[in-house]
């Protein structure tokens, strides 16, 4: 879906787990009410040009957890929880002309937190 078509956010649902998934242990909190995930795809030139590295660097400077990775098609995955502001602010930085390479498109979908990362990670 392309970036401004069928955006939509989600709520937390109540009842989950404080275990975690899998039994985490207890300094797993889980998303907190209100959080929620940015699944994206980024094309254009993203690969090669330290866009994974930059994009960690914003994630973790905004207070997000998640990943991002380069995909077999030249593009790249970014998901990132949090709460709204922040991962909206992300998803702004992934459209404007900041980042590193030549971003062409954004692909976007916004949902509930799931709380299944710790950190933010570049694979």
């Amino acid at each position: 879906m392309a970036a401004s078509e069928g955006r939509h956010s989600g709520r937390h649902s109540a009842g989950r787990d404080p275990s975690g998934p899998g039994g985490a242990g207890p300094d797993w909190t889980g998303p907190n009410d209100g959080d929620i995930r940015l699944s994206a795809r980024v094309f254009g030139m993203v690969q090669g040009v330290g866009f994974r590295f930059w994009t960690m660097g914003k994630a973790e400077e905004l207070g997000l957890t998640g990943l991002v990775k380069n995909l077999d098609d030249g593009s790249v995955s970014v998901i990132a929880e949090g709460p709204a502001v922040q991962v909206e602010a992300l998803l702004d930085w992934l459209k404007s002309e900041n980042t590193p390479g030549r971003v062409e498109r954004v692909e976007d979908t916004l949902s509930a937190a799931e709380g299944a990362f710790r950190g933010f990670k570049a694979r």
